[in-house]
């Protein structure tokens, strides 16, 4: 029988963190609701009719301030789950808001308080732009502190040993998570970690040869390292009813259980759970473009590149005379590329190369600076001319590509428009890639482009081509803005 651990466990930061949260939180909503009076009300005093009581409105905003405060807490916006995951912590913040806001519309119609409409109309935009820079700010704190190698929750990872190394990898390449791997709880398999992982440390008491992992032995394992966070990798070799019993353990001493599905690459909105007989099942839904969300996506096309195209007319007739009046060639360049489904198109972007380019290309092979052997790319091209180096470090050579945008050969966001002769190199799953339009931007621009191995490359493509959202692309143009100014992997 185990003895109940009822201790917590040292988590200062958390505590410190979520403080911050309440404090940034207040500030945000009492700005919003100042600037909601002064921008709806002026300097002017008003006051709320409520049958026979008269409410002045910096009273009415002050309590509504306090409900939308403490209706985040309640509605989980500021749990320690969400510390570090943007993505669902704005989430959180935006559902609880909307749904705070209809229910005091509905309070408001069956009650017939007479609120002025156009308070509510600004104070729900304002309030939940400001909330979100503010969550973001303490976001950034964290990030700078987390790659310090504070804020960190010491971690026990569980599994057998090939598991265990892939998930220790994955921890310590992606240390914004908050997950410091502070030991193992493995069978014995006389495979040694590798040595980038030397730090990790195995549990002496570990098991002993053949012998499979215990939940007494886990427990015994997490007091011993003091453990805040267990993640049990999918290889685990426990059975549902052992790993029950452990969360009932874990949740007694305090401390987070993770569990790892084996699932990679699937955003989150494709991944539902369900409860059968108390068993929690995952589904993953089958990724699919109905017609619906490609009329949307080809929408957002036409009208972007459209636009793109009329703002940026004049930058790009310069950008074309200087390219002529270099070296008396041809404005524009038009490339063989393979498009959605393998269909091939001319690609369009301002010549960036001498005439001969594709003619030298041979004799340069032995320098490809591609990693992955499947794309040429050298970091300082002699083919490439002087007005090309710094369109391509801003990316203006690919201004062209709204063209082939209208023509719906290409999307603005889309995985990377490969050459015939890179296709004919591709394994058989990298073919996933061509299931839909190639992009001027995409994951593989903002996530390093030319810096990024070939299975990064891939892997971020198909992880487009699978999990395709409009807020996904959205984010990515985004991105790429801070990308091209920031020149990051561009040569």
């Amino acid at each position: 029988m185990l003895k109940r651990n009822t201790s917590v466990r040292p988590a200062a930061w958390r505590d410190t963190h979520i403080r911050s949260l309440r404090r940034v939180d207040a500030a945000a909503l009492a700005a919003t609701l100042a600037l909601t009076q002064l921008v709806r009300f002026g300097l002017e005093p008003e006051v709320l009719q409520l049958g026979g009581l008269t409410v002045p409105y910096w009273l009415v905003g002050a309590l509504l301030g306090l409900a939308w405060w403490g209706w985040l807490d309640l509605r989980g916006a500021r749990d320690v789950r969400l510390i570090g995951y943007s993505v669902e912590e704005n989430r959180q913040v935006v559902s609880a808001t909307l749904v705070f806001f209809g229910a005091l519309a509905i309070l408001s119609y069956v009650l017939g308080v007479p609120m002025a409409r156009s308070y509510v109309v600004l104070a729900l935009p304002l309030g939940v732009v400001l909330l979100l820079v503010a969550r973001g700010l303490v976001r950034q704190g964290l990030a700078r502190r987390r790659r310090a190698g504070e804020a960190m929750s010491r971690t026990l990872v569980v599994g057998r040993v090939p598991g265990v190394v892939e998930m220790l990898g994955t921890l310590q390449q992606h240390p914004a998570a908050g997950l410091d791997p502070v030991a193992v709880y493995a069978p014995s398999s006389g495979t040694a970690l590798p040595r980038h992982l030397a730090k990790v440390r195995m549990p002496q008491n570990m098991l002993p040869a053949g012998e499979r992992p215990s939940v007494e032995g886990i427990v015994a394992a997490c007091r011993e390292h003091r453990i805040e966070t267990l993640v049990m990798a999918a290889s685990a070799p426990l059975s549902s009813e052992e790993v029950r019993h452990l969360s009932w353990h874990l949740t007694d001493a305090h401390i987070r259980l993770v569990l790892d599905t084996g699932l990679t690459d699937v955003a989150g909105p494709r991944i539902h759970t369900q409860q059968l007989a108390g068993l929690p099942l995952i589904h993953v839904s089958t990724p699919r473009m109905s017609r619906s969300r490609l009329l949307l996506k080809r929408l957002v096309d036409v009208v972007g590149a459209s636009t793109a195209l009329v703002v940026l007319s004049p930058v790009m007739l310069v950008l074309a005379l200087i390219v002529r009046t270099h070296d008396g060639g041809p404005a524009l360049f038009a490339q063989e590329r393979t498009g959605l489904d393998g269909s091939s198109f001319k690609m369009l972007k301002f010549r960036s190369m001498y005439l001969d380019a594709e003619e030298r290309k041979a004799e340069l092979m032995a320098a490809n600076d591609a990693k992955g052997g499947v794309l040429f790319f050298m970091e300082n091209d002699p083919r490439v001319t002087t007005p090309g180096r710094w369109m391509r470090k801003y990316s203006l050579d690919e201004l062209p590509q709204f063209l082939n945008v209208l023509r719906g050969e290409m999307s603005l966001v889309g995985p990377r428009p490969p050459l015939p002769s890179e296709v004919a190199m591709y394994e058989e799953h990298v073919h996933r890639r061509l299931r839909v339009k190639p992009g001027i931007t995409g994951l593989w621009q903002v996530s390093g482009r030319d810096d990024l191995e070939w299975e990064q490359a891939v892997r971020l493509d198909l992880y487009y081509v699978e999990n395709w959202s409009p807020v996904q692309d959205f984010v990515i143009m985004l991105r790429t803005v801070r990308a091209v100014v920031a020149k990051e992997g561009a040569h």
